[in-house]
């Protein structure tokens, strides 16, 4: 939630193409929307914005990079903007709206999102829900790590790896759960435990989850929607949510949410596309990618969606409060940094 090195998905008809270091260039003229978006979502995308092009004419072009990353970057070019649509993780997204780099809009079944998942002011709205969530490999780690303490033990040195809290969401979001199952001073002295471990920074949640199925490392920090449309793919890996000293495992919810960039340069063709993926037929399909639809009216269905429910089966759910996480964000990193070194 994330995450990898800036991808260029340039989005037609027949699908997305993409390149390594591509910008939101491509095809000119009325017809186009730039989303700059975090990744874990390009498949899902590919199938949509085909859609969206064969209903409007409308061709999307997405940048992917990690929920920070978008997030800067659209902040670099407030000069010169431009993305036209914002996709990111919290605490992030809350972030780009304090800075001014969004712009209220009111999609079409944005009404049925619940108002804990939207902004008052209408800036931002949570596209599909998701969750924080660990990932190993269960042949190499065995048995398989499935508390906490467990991923002390000394035979993860060098085989456990997280994405770094402030650059990827899925890594900030390891920080707020470790601060939830220790307590804030108790979360620093466990994740300066851990370094020892941990193979070192990574900006990519994504590119973790090859490393787990390859057994370059075992354990890995990851997100429901995207480990488990992984798992579809190649496997390779299994999820599990570390247990605490009582036994009790939690995580968190981890919405994408969307945005209308401030001064979009194609703003018309921006509210066309929100519009889009907040009906309701766009919002039945976030099962596709084991997402889960934002919009209260709209009901996960299908094979994928019971094993969402079944990986999350016995797991609390809690609910940060995004503002305050953000208001306090840049010490609680520097207090990071400095546990870990890193």
């Amino acid at each position: 939630m994330r995450k990898a090195a800036v991808v260029a998905l340039v989005a037609a008809l027949a699908g997305l193409l993409s390149a390594c270091g591509g910008t939101a260039g491509g095809a000119s003229g009325d017809q186009t929307v730039t989303v700059y978006t975090a990744d874990g979502l390009e498949d899902w995308y590919n199938a949509r914005f085909a859609e969206f092009k064969q209903q409007t004419g409308i061709t999307v072009q997405a940048v992917t990079a990690g929920s920070a990353e978008v997030v800067s970057r659209v902040g670099k070019e407030k000069a010169n903007t431009q993305a036209d649509v914002l996709v990111t993780l919290p605490p992030f997204v809350q972030q780009a709206a304090k800075e001014g780099l969004l712009a209220a809009s009111a999609p079409k079944g944005a009404d049925q999102v619940p108002a804990a998942q939207k902004d008052p002011r209408g800036r931002y709205y949570a596209l599909m829900n998701n969750y924080l969530s660990f990932i190993c490999n269960p042949q190499q780690a065995n048995p398989a790590p499935k508390t906490w303490n467990d991923l002390l033990d000394a035979k993860y040195r060098g085989k456990l790896q997280y994405s770094t809290p402030g650059e990827a969401g899925d890594g900030t979001a390891v920080l707020l759960q470790a601060q939830h199952v220790f307590g804030d001073q108790g979360a620093l002295e466990y994740l300066g435990k851990l370094q020892a471990n941990n193979v070192g920074p990574s900006s990519s949640t994504g590119k973790l989850q090859p490393k787990v199925a390859k057994g370059e490392i075992l354990v890995a920090n990851g997100d429901l929607q995207m480990n488990l449309a992984e798992i579809d793919k190649s496997g390779g890996f299994s999820v599990f949510f570390p247990a605490d000293a009582q036994g009790k495992r939690s995580t968190f919810a981890l919405p994408y949410f969307a945005g209308l960039v401030g001064n979009a340069p194609h703003a018309d063709n921006a509210r066309k596309l929100l519009d889009f993926l907040f009906s309701p037929e766009t919002q039945a399909k976030a099962s596709d990618a084991y997402g889960i639809p934002a919009r209260s009216d709209v009901k996960p269905q299908g094979a994928k969606a019971e094993k969402i429910t079944a990986a999350m089966s016995g797991v609390d759910i809690w609910v940060p409060d995004w503002n305050s996480v953000l208001g306090r964000l840049d010490a609680d990193l520097a207090a990071y940094r400095k546990a870990t070194g890193q």
